[in-house]
């Protein structure tokens, strides 16, 4: 088993002090992942869950992985339809190499409406973008040898039908957030069901 902390990179009270604090502690306590939290524009919906600063996750992320060695480092989750999709893959990819390979990119949806219209993106399209942006990251890191990207492993979250279909399609492993034993039973059970549905 391996176990990962998030760490909160939002907030009164965060600071670069703070991070560094959290990436040593994690590191030194032997902990296999530290990740970070994404959003672009702390609207007032955001900001009832995430309130400023917030730290934009590659840069910080970035820095993070200059002060530690062994501890991977991702996104929990990086909302994929707010960067174009070029961009996720070089910053992703430059953060992977980088870093000695230890990148893990978690991907999802998004859902603050207030924060996809103020960075005008489609709030109702986020399903479909998501889909393309990831297969288009794909494509460039296959099609391109300078992102030099090695093995990045795609974690999908989302806890509906449609993030577990996009997981068993698009990622490399289903990064469910916020639930309990019981409600992961059941969602193990709709995720065998995806795992042997029509794939297309």
């Amino acid at each position: 088993m391996q176990l990962g902390v998030n760490v909160p990179n939002f907030g009164p009270g965060t600071d670069p002090d703070v991070l560094r604090r959290w990436a040593l502690t994690v590191e030194g306590l032997g902990f296999d992942l530290l990740m970070v939290s994404d959003h672009v524009a702390v609207t007032p919906d955001v900001a009832e869950q995430y309130p400023a600063p917030f730290y934009e996750p590659f840069t910080t992320l970035a820095w993070l992985a200059g002060l530690t060695h062994r501890v991977r480092l991702g996104t929990t989750v990086l909302i994929v339809p707010y960067r174009h999709p070029l961009l996720i893959a070089r910053m992703a990819a430059n953060l992977n190499d980088l870093s000695g390979g230890r990148l893990v990119l978690g991907v999802g949806v998004g859902w603050a409406v207030q924060e996809f219209d103020a960075l005008g993106v489609p709030f109702r399209q986020r399903g479909k973008l998501t889909d393309d942006y990831l297969r288009a990251v794909r494509a460039a890191w296959a099609d391109e040898q300078d992102y030099r990207s090695g093995r990045i492993p795609i974690w999908v979250g989302g806890n509906s039908d449609a993030g577990l279909r996009r997981a068993v399609l698009l990622g490399e492993a289903w990064h469910p957030l916020r639930f309990t034993i019981p409600w992961l039973r059941k969602a193990m059970d709709r995720l065998t069901a995806q795992l042997h549905g029509p794939r297309g």
